[in-house]
């Protein structure tokens, strides 16, 4: 496994892993691969949907030559402030930072002096650029902006609150951590600003409801937004998990074998089908994981030095399998999926499915919902297939009796 890109080329080039490297950490790079992936993806899809003359660009109206505003000049003094405030403390504490970078980041720890010379830096740089550029009148310009001009923007609201939402959905499931005194109160509220710990529906959630409203608010049709945007989503699923994977975060399934008193008394298979594969894609013990979760590696001399002790089956690698076919069957039917909204309640279906097979191989707190215990996936992942079965219902009956 590789916890940090130290990891990689240590395997790669044989060069000492924990290196300068290892402030890249893996599952942060898949993350921003995959936020990459599916805004290239949804610009296509915007493109082309403008193209078909379902969205339309926007015209608005910018004053052009005026001069920084005290708000503006107080807004780039606060971020050079925090910027500066994290910047040299994280030069003179760099192997610390290495470790860590999440706790080092969302912590209270940094350098004043930092702080006040990029403070000052900020505000005189936004001072000089603005006047720089000051006409005598200001003028009034109109802009014509394109949907797919609208990517950067979009992408970062639904980066932003996607993983607030997962981190806040990964805390409700550790609820139950506080009130049996296995985490103090604090603790519990401090994994918010931790660097692990995220559920993806979570962010599924908070990413969709923020995006939307969002998309609404600068003039986008949102029902035509959804629908660009399921493809994009289910691939870029696919993306992540290789994040999750590579890095052995945790998010693995049951052990392949279970042992009692000394004595097997289940072990599963490898089937046949799959017999040609290696057999780390059907079960795996994630050396070297990020969460050191399992026994030590003998004579391991690393910062991660665990593998499990059984192996467990690589339910990120077939959830990268199954995402990617289903985000292809998505992108392949995209053009003949006419009736508005019906391609994303689509991609509710197939994410609520593929989610809930996954999640009887793997080991999550379960819940007891009338007599029946299912883990939180399993909730949201029945609850995403109804939504999608009523939804296409609604679409196809509206489309029916309209036409």
């Amino acid at each position: 496994m590789y916890p940090d890109l130290s990891y990689f080329f240590h395997d790669l080039l044989g060069t000492a892993p924990d290196n300068g490297l290892s402030i890249i950490k893996t599952f942060g790079f898949f993350l921003v691969l995959a936020f990459l992936t599916a805004a290239f993806l949804l610009m296509m899809e915007l493109r082309r949907k403008e193209a078909e003359g379902l969205l339309e660009s926007r015209i608005i109206e910018e004053t052009k030559g005026n001069p920084a505003t005290p708000f503006e000049i107080i807004s780039n003094a606060i971020l050079g402030f925090i910027l500066g405030f994290k910047f040299l403390y994280i030069i003179s504490n760099f192997e610390d930072f290495k470790i860590d970078p999440a706790a080092i980041i969302f912590s209270s720890k940094g350098s004043l002096i930092g702080g006040i010379i990029f403070c000052g830096l900020f505000a005189a740089f936004k001072w000089y650029e603005k006047n720089r550029e000051k006409l005598d009148p200001p003028q009034l310009v109109k802009v014509k902006i394109r949907p797919y001009e609208r990517i950067g923007d979009i992408t970062m609201v639904a980066a932003i609150s996607g993983v607030l939402g997962a981190k806040l959905f990964a805390m409700i499931e550790d609820l139950d951590l506080v009130f049996n005194g296995s985490l103090t109160f604090g603790q519990w509220a401090a994994s918010l600003f931790s660097g692990s710990g995220m559920a993806i529906y979570g962010g599924l959630i908070g990413g969709f409801l923020v995006t939307y409203f969002y998309v609404k608010k600068i003039g986008l049709k949102p029902i035509h937004v959804m629908d660009a945007v399921a493809p994009a989503l289910m691939l870029s699923y696919a993306v992540g998990r290789m994040g999750c994977h590579f890095s052995g975060d945790g998010d693995w399934g049951d052990p392949i074998r279970v042992v009692e008193e000394g004595k097997v008394i289940y072990e599963a298979t490898k089937p046949a089908i799959i017999g040609f594969l290696p057999d780390w894609v059907w079960a795996y013990d994630y050396p070297h994981n990020v969460i050191d979760a399992g026994v030590r590696i003998e004579d391991c001399k690393f910062r991660y030095c665990n593998r499990l002790p059984v192996p467990v089956f690589s339910t990120p690698i077939y959830e990268i399998v199954m995402a990617s076919i289903l985000g292809g069957i998505l992108w392949a039917i995209r053009k003949r999926v006419v009736i508005p909204g019906m391609l994303f309640f689509i991609y509710l279906i197939m994410n609520g499915v593929e989610r809930f097979t996954i999640e009887q191989i793997r080991i999550n707190e379960k819940y007891n919902i009338l007599g029946v215990s299912l883990t939180q996936a399993e909730i949201i992942a029945l609850g995403l297939v109804l939504i999608g079965i009523i939804g296409c219902g609604v679409l196809w009956k509206k489309n029916k009796t309209t036409t």
